[in-house]
């Protein structure tokens, strides 16, 4: 999701909720405790020189159970961050510590902001002897899709 995004579903939300890809709610009383803009110039294996820019936000728990964070509040947080740091409307990533610290994407389901989890890959595989990963076929589909039938004008 694009900030701009992540702004229009807050206000038309009346609780702001985020959620791990399987349903499990973060706690109520979360903070997002930063907001700021990421910058990665960086070469891969192969060679090539990227640049790629992202909103993070950091969301974090803490023993402040009464807590609760307003889409309002959030939305102003979002707004002085634009504002302070001349936030573009770039990818937004999370921060989020389950057992260890992970960074996600965002989407948007049911009216609830889902933590999706980012993985690693090779850019350069081409580069690298990385075979490409071929779609695999029953044989038989391959036997369905190699015979001809009556009336299918293929003879």
């Amino acid at each position: 999701m694009k900030l701009s995004e992540v702004k229009e579903a807050l206000q038309g939300m009346s609780e702001v909720v985020f959620q791990l890809e399987d349903g499990t709610r973060v706690p109520e009383h979360f903070h997002v405790t930063e907001v700021g803009s990421v910058n990665r110039h960086f070469i891969d294996c192969g060679g090539t020189v990227s640049k790629e820019s992202a909103v993070n936000f950091q969301l974090w728990t803490a023993d402040d159970h009464d807590h609760r964070l307003a889409t309002t509040k959030l939305l102003n947080i979002i707004r002085l961050s634009e504002e302070k740091l001349g936030l573009t409307d770039a990818e937004v990533e999370v921060e989020f510590e389950t057992t260890t610290t992970g960074i996600y994407h965002l989407a948007l389901r049911n009216n609830a902001f889902v933590l999706v989890p980012k993985h690693t890959d090779c850019r350069a595989k081409d580069a690298c002897g990385i075979p490409e990963t071929k779609q695999k076929v029953s044989l038989s589909e391959v036997g369905r899709q190699a015979c001809c039938t009556p009336g299918g004008g293929c003879c």
